[in-house]
């Protein structure tokens, strides 16, 4: 299993649901008003009046065999729109309970 945390401005976050369920992703978890500032480039997203827009963060964990599908289509949107912003992270996941 692997999870996937996906940052993004809070501008895709309809795409990036309809991602997920494009990928038969059912299960994740979502956290709203998430502040941020990219690493390399992009302006800060602090939902203050200097800098309003914000940011949302999910959580899916996967099948290996999904991530590859799942980070092509998230490049595809970050591809579309890169002033927006958009990370995905991958890294192994273990069931505990």
């Amino acid at each position: 299993m692997k999870a996937i945390m996906i940052i993004y401005n809070q501008a895709h976050s309809a795409v990036v649901m309809d991602i997920l369920n494009g990928c038969n992703v059912r299960g994740f978890t979502k956290w709203t008003d998430v502040q941020g500032r990219g690493s390399v480039k992009g302006e800060p997203h602090y939902g203050t009046h200097a800098w309003p827009s914000k940011n949302m963060a999910t959580m899916a964990v996967v099948e290996e065999e999904m991530v590859h599908t799942l980070t092509a289509e998230l490049k595809r949107l970050n591809a579309e729109s890169e002033d927006q912003g958009l990370r995905a992270f991958v890294w192994d996941a273990d069931s505990v309970v």
